[in-house]
């Protein structure tokens, strides 16, 4: 369930590289929450994540995110091994590589959007002065410079949203990993959202993208279904 192909001598490492991956809890009984796979998602590609509740989407997610180890196989982000890693190496690589973006944005109500941004940067060992260049930078990716000032409760839920995605582009991270982008948004400004994903995915940002949402869904270049802890990888049917 590979991607394009393996890289050749000297090619950069895929950002994301399951080597049998899976999940299983212990029980009594056991419970397989996510069957072994292969997958690998090259820099620049557009993956979109679909399933019903209860599909394995969530343990697919946390595992790509570092949040969860899995049980079976080898998870290589950006070439790096990510089983031998302790607690803060794992930090670490996430912190440095995986920008998130959530259903629920996430964003302080009391600071300004710009502030919501440099937040993110805290840790990244940057001047403050710097810090907020890189804020400033990451809204201006996200066509909200003019709004850097505004508190989130002044801004529209599309608003919010592109503002969480610039928090998570502050890192410049190798994956921006969204959770339901669209989920808590009206029509309109879930396309404004999804337009702005394009707009990423075509200046070479690696996007992994999990919906309910058919149209969102369509947007990717491949796409993995999840079925009862089963993946299934394809490209997208248009």
């Amino acid at each position: 369930m590979s991607g394009p192909g393996t890289p050749g001598p000297g090619a950069p490492a895929p950002v994301i590289a399951f080597h049998g991956v899976g999940l299983t809890y212990p029980g009594p009984p056991p419970l397989t929450a996510l069957h072994p796979f292969d997958l690998t998602l090259d820099a620049g590609e557009y993956l979109t994540v679909t399933g019903p509740s209860g599909s394995g989407k969530s343990t697919f997610l946390n595992i790509v995110g570092l949040l969860q180890a899995p049980t079976a196989g080898r998870y290589l982000l950006d070439g790096i091994d990510t089983g031998p890693l302790g607690d803060a190496g794992l930090t670490a690589l996430r912190g440095g590589r995986i920008g998130f973006v959530f259903q629920a944005f996430h964003l302080l109500p009391h600071r300004t959007a710009e502030d919501n941004v440099t937040l993110a940067l805290l840790h990244a060992g940057l001047p403050r002065r710097e810090r907020a260049a890189t804020a400033r930078e990451a809204l201006h990716r996200v066509g909200l410079a003019h709004r850097a000032d505004a508190l989130p409760t002044r801004l529209s839920g599309g608003e919010r949203q592109r503002v969480a995605i610039a928090r998570a582009l502050a890192v410049r991270p190798s994956l921006l990993l969204c959770d339901e982008p669209t989920g808590n948004l009206d029509s309109g400004n879930a396309r404004q959202v999804m337009a702005l994903l394009d707009d990423l995915s075509a200046q070479g940002q690696t996007l992994l993208v999990v919906t309910h949402d058919p149209e969102v869904a369509r947007r990717g270049g491949r796409a993995l279904a999840l079925h009862d802890g089963v993946a299934t990888c394809g490209e997208v049917a248009r």
